[in-house]
């Protein structure tokens, strides 16, 4: 009987070590940072009028992709006996057409409804074209350096002392006056920032490599 005491304190050391391992694991689960999408998040929701700005968005989004329920009439259809029709709430106005018709006849809140469409996707184009663009030249010009990093930035220094409206216009009347025209002049214009933003970011993340090495 004596011998099988030594065995039973083992085996009551090893679960309590057990227990032990365990504990520290859970609690250490416990104290793990949150996710970064989660820790944006709840900066985010903070912001009230960072929330209004969301709550907007996607209100425009869903009426972009839902025009064809939301729009009372088609954006094309003329009403040849409401032209120039005045918003509902003004004299001579009708809720047939709540914001009032153009010189045509066609409803004015229909149009701006399926109109959201073409809005998005010239913002989204916009911002991919200038982004792709931009964050390629930063890199180039923050990795390479000297002369590469000296023509590309005195470029965008040239571009940052026009005003931005007035190279768009430039832009457009070397291209020609068109959608896809405005659409990269538009992007065009924004590149710089994203260069500047990009090209110091890599700057800064080049220095602290080669700080700790």
């Amino acid at each position: 009987m004596n011998a099988d005491k030594p065995d039973d304190q083992d085996m009551k050391g090893s679960v309590d070590g057990a227990m032990e391992y365990i504990g520290e694991h859970a609690i250490a689960h416990d104290e793990m940072p949150p996710h970064p999408l989660i820790e944006i998040w709840r900066y985010f929701r903070e912001n009230k009028g960072a929330l209004l700005g969301l709550g907007i968005s996607i209100a425009l989004v869903l009426m972009a992709i839902f025009a064809g329920v939301l729009a009372p009439h088609s954006p094309i259809t003329q009403d040849q006996t409401a032209f120039l029709k005045p918003p509902a709430w003004l004299p001579g106005g009708s809720w047939t057409y709540p914001l009032g018709t153009d010189a045509v006849g066609r409803d004015l809140l229909s149009r701006l409804i399926y109109g959201s469409r073409l809005s998005l996707f010239v913002g989204l184009l916009v911002v991919t074209l200038s982004l792709f663009v931009g964050v390629l030249l930063g890199l180039i010009s923050g990795y390479f350096r000297g002369w590469v990093d000296g023509l590309i930035m005195r470029l965008v220094d040239i571009m940052l002392a026009i005003p931005s409206l007035l190279l768009a216009i430039a832009i457009v009347a070397i291209l020609g006056p068109s959608l896809s025209n405005a659409i990269v002049a538009i992007a065009i214009v924004n590149v710089p920032y994203y260069v500047r933003l990009t090209r110091a970011s890599v700057i800064s993340e080049s220095s602290a490599y080669f700080g700790r090495s």
